[in-house]
């Protein structure tokens, strides 16, 4: 049986696109193939028979060194920028749109200045009351300046990677267990203010960063469950004798109005007969409400002396 069987289906997450697309390729390939087929066309009818041997080996050297120039060729889409490095040195940012480096003496490196988003691993952190946790998160954030990305910091996704794991540990360590699980805006915003204030010297703003899963022990998920059960029920019980005390007041009050005006009785009491009436499984007896009356008063005359 495997792990995943035992443990359940793991997490999959969306893993994000990194590299540079290149969009030069075609522009290179046209630049290089339509001279070189233009001049192998132009020695092949243009030479005699016995120069062509000569001729092709010319336009062969030709060539190579055609696509040694052509390959300085580059293309920045409109959200990349090129930080251009000469020799080693630091020449300054390009882009978006064609530009050209020299081969051999120039280098490019190509940023992607969108918003991008890092899954940031699972990170087991303890709470403040020694309450193990794995938390799950995503950071998103965008490069400002190319430059400062590539001079200042070895890879910067990498680098933010790492110092917004670090802050999440911290600030999760300096909480209590409640106040992970309710204050979950405000821990994503006090992170990303922490992380936001390093990853500036990179040339980098943090948009958010966002907690995605807190993962609890199981025993600890048990008893969190039983005490909102008994918390629920509690409430329940509290609602249901509110109501049964209101409902107590009002059946006293509407007793007192009906002794005090004994036609309300009647009223009542004709209602509650049209109300059973309506079904045909019910038979009504009526019984005259002044022989009622009748019979009340002689039980409540004193008996005559002899």
């Amino acid at each position: 049986m495997s792990d995943s069987s035992i443990d359940g289906p793991s997490r999959v997450y969306a893993k994000p696109t990194e590299g540079h697309v290149s969009l030069g390729r075609g522009v290179r390939q046209v630049l290089f193939l339509v001279p070189v087929a233009v001049l192998f066309a132009l020695l092949f009818f243009g030479l005699p028979v016995r120069q062509r041997t000569v001729g092709f080996t010319a336009g062969a050297i030709i060539a190579v060194l055609w696509n040694v120039v052509v390959s300085g060729v580059r293309v920045a889409a409109e959200w990349e920028r090129g930080v251009i490095l000469q020799l080693g040195k630091i020449q300054g940012v390009r882009g978006p749109g064609l530009l050209y480096v020299v081969p051999v003496l120039e280098s490019v490196q190509f940023i992607d200045t969108r918003t991008l988003v890092i899954n940031i691993p699972r990170q087991k952190v303890i709470t403040r009351d020694n309450v193990p946790a794995e938390i799950d998160s995503a950071l998103f954030f965008q490069v400002n300046d190319a430059q400062k990305a590539v001079i200042s910091i070895q890879d910067f996704r990498f680098a933010v990677s790492q110092y917004a794991q670090a802050a999440l540990r911290d600030v999760v360590g300096g909480l209590s267990l409640d106040d992970l699980l309710s204050e979950r805006e405000q821990i994503q915003t006090q992170i990303g203010a922490i992380v936001e204030a390093q990853v500036q010297e990179w040339g980098m703003h943090i948009d958010s960063i966002r907690l995605q899963d807190i993962e609890l022990p199981e025993d600890l998920k048990r008893m969190m469950s039983r005490q909102a059960s008994a918390e629920r029920e509690k409430r329940a019980t509290i609602t249901k004798a509110d109501g049964d005390r209101l409902a107590a007041q009002s059946l006293a009050a509407a007793a007192q109005i009906m002794e005090a005006n004994p036609i309300a009785l009647e009223l009542r009491t004709l209602q509650s007969i049209d109300g059973l009436g309506a079904s045909p499984s019910n038979t009504v007896i009526l019984f005259p409400m002044e022989l009622s009356q009748a019979l009340g008063n002689l039980r409540a005359k004193p008996a005559p002396e002899e």
